[in-house]
């Protein structure tokens, strides 16, 4: 099989984690959500009172980068990489609307920026990866051997966001979580640091139609056409 790296972007709510999982699955990768590392320095900044409304107070927040351990590990229930933030499984608290609402202040930072993309490489080293997030393919992983954009509209993904919150403890209404998702996608695509952009050499794959099994299933055949029928996709 090949050792590839395979990177996937795409905006907010557009399933790019759980197809990234999907797709390392069937490979035989390590899938690595870097949006998960984001959102695990945005819970800390929650925690230690770094953010008042829309203001992030950066000097603590930088200073207190040092003391961040952030890494993920394999639950040997369901076989999938989590994270971790210093010492503790933050997997499910990450995904709340409180640290969804605030992820994107965070992200734009340099000094947390650099910090993610400096440990995303160091993960990428021995390649047989699936990376997603918003910059992977045109920062992090720039010479990627496969890219990939995930797209479609903001009510679609909306209305995704607002089902998976309906079943944990801490639900959203759907205008709520669309202002969220809107909001979230003015900042990624318009911060001065690696901005949320599809790479030249990606390819876009609208899935607001398909179900995740239909989207893997489609992705699956972009490899073998690219790269030919010794990566495990049969």
């Amino acid at each position: 099989m090949q050792n590839l790296i395979i990177a996937i972007d795409g905006y907010s709510s557009t399933g790019k984690s759980t197809l990234a999982k999907l797709i390392a699955g069937r490979l035989g990768y390590i899938h690595i959500d870097s949006g998960a590392m984001y959102r695990a320095i945005t819970l800390y900044a929650i925690r230690n009172r770094m953010i008042d409304g829309e203001t992030v107070d950066e000097k603590a927040l930088i200073d207190g980068l040092k003391s961040v351990d952030i890494h993920f590990e394999i639950n040997p229930e369901n076989g999938q990489n989590e994270i971790f933030l210093n010492g503790q499984n933050i997997e499910n608290e990450i995904r709340e609307m409180a640290v969804s609402s605030k992820v994107s202040l965070i992200a734009k930072i340099p000094e947390v920026r650099n910090q993610a993309v400096a440990q995303q490489r160091k993960l990428g080293r021995n390649k047989k990866i699936v990376m997603d997030g918003r910059d992977i393919g045109t920062t992090v992983f720039p010479n990627a051997d496969l890219k990939l954009f995930l797209n479609t509209s903001a009510e679609i993904r909306a209305k995704r966001r607002y089902l998976e919150l309906l079943k944990t403890e801490h639900p959203a209404t759907y205008e709520e979580v669309l202002k969220n998702i809107t909001e979230r996608d003015r900042m990624d695509s318009n911060r001065e640091v690696s901005p949320l952009r599809k790479a030249e050499d990606a390819i876009e794959v609208d899935n607001g139609n398909l179900s995740p099994a239909e989207t893997l299933e489609k992705i699956l055949e972009i490899i073998r056409e690219k790269f030919g029928d010794d990566t495990g996709t049969q």
